[in-house]
């Protein structure tokens, strides 16, 4: 299942609209490398791999930018480590 993901530029978010919640990723852009800070989906849509599915889509939008990620909460600390092939778009 895909979600439009929306870059909230103005909040530092990248966002999921669904059934009128948002689930959504928070960045701090300090000189290119993108520090994802917080990872949030409201418990109404939790349960269903949204998590995953946002964060590998900020990560496909970051590499595009020609940037790099930088965990900074336990959920993409997490990813990172059981997605050593994914090394190479993190600081």
């Amino acid at each position: 299942m895909a979600h439009e993901l929306i870059h909230n530029a103005d909040e530092c978010k990248y966002e999921y609209h669904i059934d009128g919640y948002i689930a959504y990723i928070t960045y701090d852009d300090q000189n290119g490398e993108m520090h994802l800070t917080h990872t949030i989906v409201p418990d109404a849509l939790a349960g269903k791999g949204l998590a995953k599915m946002l964060l590998e889509d900020v990560l496909g939008e970051i590499e595009k930018a020609g940037k790099k990620a930088v965990a900074q909460c336990s959920y993409i600390v997490k990813y990172q480590e059981k997605n050593p092939d994914k090394a190479d778009i993190f600081a």
